[in-house]
């Protein structure tokens, strides 16, 4: 649950409000009101108002929280909607004949509008089932509707309000259907009964409801409905009004200086939060309309439920259990313990060979709290859907399925050795020193939480399953909200007040890089938190930016759209509305509320987590088990052996590319460095690879290399931090030093653990007393134990759950057993999981090239769907062509192994061509044009061009003789021995050049694969390019850290001049753009081996070097790198000859220093080694300080090699982040 705010505003001197807002709208009316929750319970206790409304359009997304932050500040809530209300039935699509327009400016309206507000929890309870159906059932133009049946259904416990100049009795009155207008009313009245249902009067200045409002006061006294006076709030102060006028424009995507839908007119600024006063000015007439704001107040009084933890357990979903295990009649709890028990005794005797009096213990205890928390129906929901996946039989559908890969385990849930024997996961927490109550603590009640990986391309099926086993109404996903942060509501606000696009990604380029950087940030001072902070101060007083900043101060975190949560799903007892409201996106039903507030409604979420490399990993089995030897048996990657020299070889290499977790630069490093031999070793360095614990990573490979170098805290603790050789890197080890040191019980431990994380002074004051009065006890020194307490801070503050770690690097050593005994099948997977974008697949296919491994492109008769591996060479998969789609992929390769392989490209027109599944054809024109493009066909001897010169021809061929035989014509020709179809003869057309293949090739495949443009220069671009698409980023980040350092430098340090770069690739992409002052520069792509990097011409620069340049040109530039946008550039000064940079000499080596390195010890020893080296190149350091980065300059005495060998040595030293010569 969300932290929930008590304002503290005093209303002395200010007396009770007698007039309560009842129609109102927060942010949570997307795109419509600028309103936010918080805001407006401010505002209505500034003005000591008793209650208030929330009354969002066609959605209860914010009740929840508006509810929970009324009752925190001592206001009443009144939680409601503003329905959308279907002429006619919702479930038909019908318009309103009689209306002017509707409200989004359509010819006529789609829906009328119906307040409806909760007097109790019954209501509340119908209002959800209302909202829900709404979205199930009414969606019309995007709206959600109801209609009067389903009132008569789902009215009780609420209160109905005649809604805005949307309303149905308005339209009528308008329309000038006065009678019927007065049957509706009544229709109303008679339904929701006395003082429930009530004429809405508002005046917001529009002509309609002055006309409106006259009306609706004569009908309320002849059919004796009592009137309301509301003010239709969509912001809280009455300047907002342009604020939300921009917001609405955001929405309709409209310019603010065009003409625009707006809230009653150019100018109009009364739909804020008004004061009683202000109200009963607008209607003097009607004092009772005014005074009845506070009796339908009055009437309502609705706490919605929230089940505590011990609660939940009862609202679990349930399944059908085995008959023999339903001995306890409807005692569902006692059953489905009986069952768990049975599932682990059966789960320890597959795990272990042999179950000692230790695992015995182990079990007995996890069963014991799980038993008593009430939480085996947990387990057993898990169970289910893993077992489910894990099986090939669908026990629900009665039909086979594939068998769907779970990973090892996630999170704290590895630690429990039920969920290891119920196979929810894959971790023997015995085995890793796991803490079960690092999952489960007996001492803190919280509902166990398991993470589940599943192979990412079936998680849909997963959930699907379950869907099946408890029936769609109680299954559904969980809503998210976009909002508008700092960089999008400039770009959002910029666009609707039409603010150059480049200016407007200038000032988003000047936002902190940190994902929770607010536009403050953006103007105060840099500091700890914000370094790169404070640069659009420069802009603040700019008058072509005056309005974009302070309406987009206004705006920033607004909600902007609904999305989907990523993983999470819940499961109800019974249907979703019965415990909270569900809507529709992306085609699927999601509860409303989001995840941190659903499980208290009595919904536990859980956790479907899609894993590539799960699916990766399967692709890899598949390739292998594909080419086994027949009586071979099914290989599985989860069988191999924990202790493989190859693989730990491969560790030690640093040779972790495409490795899951293992693969990032830095890591391969301190591989490199740790040099890895056992599981538990890689465990530690994937939990100390993080922020904060990354600062003991050479403390932890001293230890492991210079024993001597260990210190343990206490003597005692050895057996604790043995293994990581007195590093504490694991929260565990945290909690057991807890259990040491002051004798903590685990659980006790564990709550210790997180009061650290946390750092609350005053939490952490009192467990320091606590853990210091139990060291005491343990015969600990008062002065030891808080030395010790003080240790433990900051590692329980970054320290790694274990458990988590553990999974991770079981699964990350599986991916590199692959790699280490299975490398082509290991890259065309890995090539395989990239096949529907071509982002990855450069760096993927520059890793085959390192190894050795070819790969080729793709070939009608080698080709398979996804990559393959045929004689140790990758090919490429048919599903990866752009415009091939993966039914004609698997209709080529069926038709491939059903009747052997293509004999000639009119063979495959022949026989591919007259597939047909379900009246289509599968393998049209466009497919056969990019398998032509792509090289498909070249073994049989026939140009590209030529093939596709004659491709229309050879199809309308195929489909003639087709034809001839589907009619059974008898042939003149039959026992001549003439052919009646002579052969197809091409008309040949010459030969492409190389490049244009390849520029067709990476049309249709997004790379290039039978070579490349840039083959002839590799040596070239080897020695001499020093920025390119893989480290251009890199770069950048180092240039954007001295531009921001260098504002105030000490004399002594280096500044940040710009520094020169060689790039070397081929142009593409060229466009020429006219500035602002009329000159003529141009922007570009290079194309290196891996990638591209943008590349600009300034003005005076094209105006010297643009008659030499071209597209498809291989050029060298020279220039510097612009780091002030999201996406670096590199800004060209000059071009440099090819033929001589081929000699060209480095002048200098850079050596970036890691935060570790220490005055002391390091520099000595990196002197050392600089001083006994020789050769032509200065060296500069780049050094981190709280001030910023630096360069340094060393000794000019200072000279030396730039060889890879002497980079690569200092690359390999434990205190340095990068090295590289220039």
């Amino acid at each position: 649950m969300a932290d929930i705010k008590n304002f503290n505003i005093s209303t002395e001197g200010i007396p009770p409000s007698n007039f309560v807002h009842l129609h109102v709208h927060s942010d949570y009316s997307l795109l419509d009101s600028c309103a936010k929750i918080e805001d407006l319970v401010i505002k209505a206790k500034k003005l000591n108002m008793p209650a208030l409304a929330l009354t969002d359009h066609g959605n209860m997304f914010g009740v929840l929280n508006f509810e929970h932050l009324c009752h925190a500040n001592g206001i009443n809530p009144i939680v409601g909607e503003e329905f959308y209300v279907a002429y006619g039935s919702h479930l038909e699509r019908n318009d309103v004949p009689y209306s002017r327009k509707g409200e989004d400016g359509d010819r006529k309206a789609h829906y009328f509008h119906l307040i409806l507000l909760c007097e109790n929890e019954i209501g509340y309870k119908n209002m959800c089932w209302l909202s829900s159906i709404a979205y199930t059932e009414g969606l019309y133009y995007g709206k959600p509707r109801i209609d009067f049946e389903l009132l008569e259904k789902y009215h009780e416990g609420l209160i109905c309000c005649s809604a805005c100049i949307a309303g149905e009795i308005p339209q009528l009155l308008l329309a000038g259907k006065d009678e019927e207008a007065k049957e509706v009313a009544l229709k109303y009245k008679n339904l929701f009964g006395p003082d429930h249902y009530y004429l809405e009067i508002q005046d917001h200045g529009l002509e309609d409801q002055k006309i409106v409002n006259k009306k609706l006061i004569e009908l309320a006294h002849e059919l004796d409905i009592p009137l309301v006076a509301t003010n239709d709030v969509h912001y809280i102060e009455k300047e907002d009004y342009i604020a939300q006028d921009v917001l609405r424009c955001i929405g309709f995507k409209k310019l603010f200086n065009e003409p625009h839908q707006t809230m009653g007119g150019n100018g109009n600024d009364n739909w804020y939060f008004k004061t009683e006063q202000e109200m009963r000015n607008l209607f003097p007439d009607c004092p009772e309309a005014i005074d009845n704001t506070v009796k339908i107040a009055n009437m309502c009084n609705l706490t919605i439920h929230q089940y505590k933890t011990q609660e939940l357990k009862d609202c679990l979903p349930r399944f059908k259990l085995p008959d023999e295990f339903c001995t306890h009649g409807d005692d569902y709890k006692s059953n489905q313990d009986d069952y768990v028990r049975h599932i682990v005794e059966e789960g320890i005797k597959a795990r272990y060979k042999e179950i000692t009096p230790e695992i015995r213990q182990r079990v007995e205890y996890e069963l014991g709290i799980i038993f008593e928390m009430g939480f085996s129906g947990y387990f057993l929901i898990v169970w289910e859907f893993i077992n489910w996946a894990k099986s090939t039989w669908d026990s629900v559908n009665n039909k086979p399925k594939p068998y769907i890969p779970i990973g090892p385990g996630r999170g704290s849930g590895a630690g429990s050795i039920v969920a290891y024997a119920m196979t929810i996961t894959d971790i023997d927490p015995l085995k890793y020193g796991l803490i079960f109550e690092r999952f489960l603590n007996p001492e803190r009640v919280s509902m166990p939480d398991f993470d589940i990986d599943m192979d990412f391309d079936y998680r849909q099926d997963i959930i699907q399953h379950t869907r099946d086993l408890y029936g769609d109404p109680q299954v559904g996903h969980i809503v998210t909200f976009g909002t508008l942060k700092a960089k999008q509501v400039l770009a959002d606000v910029g666009r609707v007040l039409n603010i150059p696009l480049a200016e407007v990604n200038m000032l988003k380029k000047c936002i902190p890089n940190n994902p929770k950087a607010k536009l403050k940030n953006a103007f105060e001072p840099a500091n700890e938190k914000f370094p790169d902070g404070g640069q659009l101060a420069q802009y603040k007083d700019d008058p072509r930016y005056q309005q974009l900043f302070s309406l987009a101060m206004k705006l920033e975190n607004i909600n902007r759209n609904t999305g989907l949560h990523a993983s999470g799903m819940v499961i109800g007892l019974t249907q979703l509305p019965n415990w909270a409201p569900v809507f529709v996106a992306e085609g699927k039903v999601a509860v409303q509320y989001t995840m941190d507030i659903i499980e208290p409604c009595g919904l536990v979420k859980f956790d479907y987590l899609g894993l590539k490399t799960l699916s990766l990993i399967r692709y890899a089995e598949e390739i292998i088990n594909k080419h086994k030897e027949e009586n071979a048996e099914v290989f599985l990657t989860a069988n191999v052996s924990e202790t493989d020299d190859k693989t730990f070889d491969l560790f030690c290499n640093g040779d972790s590319v495409a490795v899951f977790q293992f693969e990032s630069p830095g890591m391969q490093k301190i591989l490199r460095q740790a040099k890895p031999r056992k599981l538990e070793e890689l465990v530690a360095l994937n939990a100390l690879y993080r922020p904060g614990p990354m600062d003991y990573i050479p403390q932890y490979i001293d230890g492991k290399w210079k024993p001597e170098t260990v210190h343990y805290p206490d003597p005692c603790l050895e057996n604790i931090l043995k293994e990581t050789y007195g590093v504490m890197v694991y929260q565990e080890q945290v909690m057991q030093v807890s259990q040491k040191i002051a004798g903590f019980s685990l659980g006790g431990a564990d709550m210790l653990r997180r009061a650290m994380g946390k750092k609350k002074p005053e939490v952490l004051m009192g467990k320091k007393k606590e853990f210091i009065e139990g060291a005491l006890k343990q015969g600990f020194t008062e002065q030891h134990a808080d030395e010790i307490f003080e240790i433990m801070i900051p590692f329980a503050g970054y320290g790694f759950n274990k458990s988590h770690a553990a999974a991770y690097s079981v699964l990350a050593y599986r991916t590199g057993w692959l790699k280490a005994n299975y490398p082509a099948e290991f890259m065309a997977a890995n090539l395989t999981n990239e096949i529907t974008s071509t982002d990855g697949l450069p760096e993927y296919i520059a890793e085959c090239n390192r190894m050795g491994i070819p790969v080729d492109p793709p070939d009608v008769n080698r080709s398979d769907i996804t990559f393959d591996v045929v004689d140790k060479r990758i090919v490429f998969g048919l599903k990866g062509i752009k415009g091939m789609g993966e039914g004609a992929a698997i209709a080529i390769v069926n038709e491939r192994t059903k009747n052997g392989p293509y004999k000639s490209f009119i063979d495959f027109i022949e026989r591919v061509t007259t597939i047909s599944i379900e009246g289509k054809k599968p393998v049209n024109t466009k497919a056969i044009e990019v398998l032509i493009k792509t090289g498909g066909f070249d073994q049989f001897g026939i140009n590209r061009p030529t093939l596709l010169q004659n491709m229309e021809r050879a199809i309308n061929y195929a489909d003639a003789k087709h034809k001839d035989s589907a009619y059974g014509q008898v042939s003149l020709f039959e026992d001549t021995g003439e052919k009646e179809f002579i052969d197809f003869t091409f008309e040949e057309v010459e030969d492409l050049p190389t490049m244009e293949k390849l520029n067709l090739e990476k049309e249709c495949i997004g790379i290039y694969v039978s070579g490349h443009p840039l083959n002839d220069y590799k040596d070239v671009i080897k020695k001499c390019a020093t920025v390119h698409s893989l480290n251009i980023n890199e770069l950048a980040s180092i240039d954007k850290a001295l531009t921001i350092s260098n504002s105030q430098v000490s004399p002594w340090k280096m500044k940040a001049a710009k520094k020169s770069y060689i790039a070397i690739g081929m142009i593409q992409e060229l466009r020429t753009i006219t500035t602002k002052k009329g000159d003529i520069m141009a922007l570009a792509k290079l194309q290196d081996f891996e990638g591209t990097i943008n590349i600009t011409f300034f003005p005076k620069t094209w105006q010297t070097l643009g008659n030499q340049i071209s597209n498809e040109n291989v050029i060298a530039l020279k220039g510097t790198i612009d780091s002030s946008r999201d996406e670096p550039s590199f800004i060209v000064d000059s071009i440099e000859n090819l033929n001589t940079l081929k000699e060209h000499i480095f002048t200098e080596v850079h050596i970036q220093i890691a935060n570790s390195f220490t005055i002391d010890k390091d520099l000595q020893e990196l002197q050392e080694i600089l001083f006994a080296e020789s050769g032509n190149c200065f060296v500069y350091l780049h050094i981190y300080s709280s001030e910023g980065m630096f360069i340094i300059k060393t000794n000019a005495n200072i000279k030396v090699p730039s060889t890879d060998e002497f980079i690569q040595y200092i690359q390999e030293l434990p205190y340095i982040e990068n090295a590289w010569a220039t």
